[in-house]
């Protein structure tokens, strides 16, 4: 299993890019949302990766965080998602939003997505929303552990690194932790989160719980 890829950037195309490891190039299949955060071509580059091995096939997918990879192989466990439409819900929501909308139940988001059809976007809603939670966690606990610090030995002159991601919102996981051991299910909690957070993406922990709680709330 090929986890991840250092090395420099040898070109793009649309859809793939090409990193020289040492001089063994690896084609490696990334989203549009990936594809404008790398860097130019001759730079230093890294790419947490996922390995899709068939009969007649292998490819290699990259990502810049754990957490996406993450989400990419749930995303393909849904029948009816392929890796290409992992990529495209990737592409079009990123990470946070794929959370947001499957801790929700916003199919419709889901449904932005190029080749993603209703139906479809349904189906990942029902079969991931208990698992949101736990991936949401997941972002705040590795504060979004970026791929781009690995280091490739240089050839004159040194390769610029590429720019790091800024970290998660820490008080997304804080405040999910916080509002299951008040005893809310997981999907309740993940949902409420999700929603308090879209309307105020700098909360901290506090005022997050304050916000889930007053959703969470009995209404009437």
């Amino acid at each position: 299993m090929i986890g991840k890829v250092s090395g420099r950037l040898e070109y793009r195309a649309t859809d793939h890019v090409l990193i020289d490891v040492r001089g063994v190039g690896y084609i490696v299949y990334v989203s549009d949302r990936t594809m404008a955060g790398l860097p130019r071509a001759g730079e230093a580059v890294a790419l947490y990766t996922d390995l899709l091995v068939r009969e007649d096939l292998m490819q290699l997918f990259g990502f810049p965080t754990l957490v996406e990879k993450e989400w990419h192989r749930l995303l393909t466990g849904v029948q009816g998602i392929g890796p290409k439409a992992s990529l495209a819900i990737l592409g079009t929501l990123g990470p946070d939003g794929v959370s947001r909308a499957i801790a929700l139940g916003d199919w419709s988001a889901i449904s932005k997505a190029k080749g993603v059809g209703p139906k479809t976007a349904q189906k990942v809603i029902l079969e991931l929303k208990d698992k949101a939670p736990s991936v949401m966690a997941m972002s705040g606990s590795l504060a979004e552990a970026t791929a781009e610090d690995a280091v490739i030995e240089p050839s004159a002159p040194a390769p610029r690194p590429a720019a790091k991601t800024a970290p998660a919102n820490l008080a997304q996981p804080e405040a999910l932790s916080a509002l299951q051991n008040l005893g809310y299910g997981p999907s309740d909690a993940a949902g409420a989160v999700a929603q308090a957070l879209g309307d105020n993406p700098d909360a901290d922990t506090s005022a997050l719980i304050r916000a889930a709680l007053k959703l969470l709330a009995p209404k009437g």
